[in-house]
Order: structure tokens, then sequence, then C-alpha cells
């Protein structure tokens, strides 16, 4: 018995170690690559608009997901950069993430994802005009637009802004350097489904089936049958049967 509470108390040592290396590892991932990859922001978005896609109409999870397009479903990954070095020479520019300035920052729909087509300086802040790959149908990327977006008009919290439809520098978070096909599906299931609880729950007790129950009940029987081997059989000592005598003699 003193064994067996032996082995359960190293076995809750061992799964605690094992939690708190993982919540160190995902704590050290969540604010680590940000600093790596220099952004205020976790530096991974997916992608819920159809906005880059190519051809439009068939932007859904699972078609053209080679493309060099973005498309519904795609996890992709930002880097900050300086505003000036962004390539900015449509159609060879580049794919970048800002904030609409009329919507909240922690509103999901607030986050863009569009390709620079210009950009114009004004009292030393950079504007870019940007434009979905896939907008303006059948004038889509890489055609050179006929007109810039006008969309990001101004706002009342930030006159600045925006300047004729072009989003400041100040708003944009950096740009794509980095697409994964398909990943980010799960994600937006998740949002739609709510059942990131129930996917965080059952990883959380798969870790502890096979970190600590399983592993215990397998020394558990190891420690019964180690006791069992041990244990000494009493010998039984030969006995003599006693004949009976015959009452005649």
């Amino acid at each position: 018995m003193a064994t067996l509470k032996k082995l359960q108390s190293k076995e809750i040592i061992k799964t605690a170690v094992m939690v708190s290396l993982i919540l160190i590892l995902l704590a050290g991932f969540w604010f680590g690559l940000p600093a790596a990859l220099n952004t205020k922001m976790f530096p991974v978005f997916t992608v819920i608009s159809g906005s880059m896609c190519i051809p439009q109409g068939e932007c859904d999870t699972f078609s053209h997901a080679f493309e060099k397009t973005l498309h519904i479903g795609d996890l992709i990954v930002i880097q900050g950069v300086d505003a000036r070095d962004l390539k900015t020479e449509y159609p060879n520019s580049d794919i970048i993430v800002f904030r609409n300035p009329k919507i909240a920052a922690n509103d999901a729909h607030a986050n863009i994802v569009h390709r620079i087509i210009d950009v114009v300086e004004v009292d030393g802040t950079l504007y870019f005009h940007t434009k979905g790959d896939g907008n303006g149908y059948p004038n889509v990327w890489p055609q050179i637009p006929t007109a810039y977006n006008r969309d990001f008009w101004q706002s009342p919290d930030d006159p600045k802004g925006t300047y004729n439809g072009a989003i400041s520098e100040e708003y944009v978070y950096g740009k794509v350097v980095m697409r994964i096909p398909w990943l980010g599906t799960l994600a937006i299931l998740s949002q739609q489904y709510s059942v990131i609880p129930i996917i965080l729950g059952v990883l959380i007790i798969l870790l502890v089936v096979f970190e600590f129950i399983l592993p215990f009940m397998k020394k558990k029987t190891d420690v019964k049958q180690a006791t069992i081997e041990e244990t000494p059989t009493t010998e039984e000592t030969p006995t003599t049967e006693e004949t009976p005598q015959d009452p005649e003699n």
C-alpha cells in the first residue's frame, strides 16, 4: 500500500510538471512570436473574407488552395516592418493586414487583408491605397486597377487615419510573410460553433488520461504482480497416514 502511494505521488508530480511545461511553452509561443516577428499583436490570422480570392465565386476553403492569392480558411502569418520598406509596386506589391479605423480593434471584422496598389505621403505619414485581389471582377490581380479603393473614409475618432480612401501607416499591422492553406478552417468552425472550450476540455482530459491515469494503473498492476511473485509459498510437510490397527491383532 505504501508503494502504491509513492507511485501515485510521483505520477501527480510528473503530471503537474508536464502541464506546467506545456503552459510555459504556450505562453512563450504566445508572447514570444510577436516579439520575434516585430508585431504589436499575435501575428497569426485566419482569412474569413473572400476579397483576396481569385477566381471570384470559388473562394471556398478547398478550391485553388495553392494560388498566389488568399482564400477563406487560410492561416496567414504577418511580420511587422517599417512602412517605408513595404513593396508598393503593383502587381508585385506586398499584401498587408490593417485595421479599418471605423471598426473597434476587438472586432474580428476590423482586420482587413489587402494588397497595396499605391502609396501617397502626406505630412510625413504614408497612406496606402489597397485592394483585394478578387475585388473589381473581372479586373482582378494582376491587372492594373482602373480606380483606387475608396472604402476607407475618415473616422470621427481619428480624422487622420485615412486620406482620400487610403489607410494610414499607423493602422498597418504588418505584411503577410506566410500562408498555410486550410488550417484556418478549424478556427472558423470553432468560432461558428463555439467548440473551443470543448476542444480544450478534451485535450486536457486526454492529457490527464495518457500521462497520469494509464501509467498509474499500469504501475499499480505491475506492483501487484511483483508482490504476488515475491510472496513466499508455504511448504507443505509430508504426513503419513496412520494405518488403522486390526482389532483382532
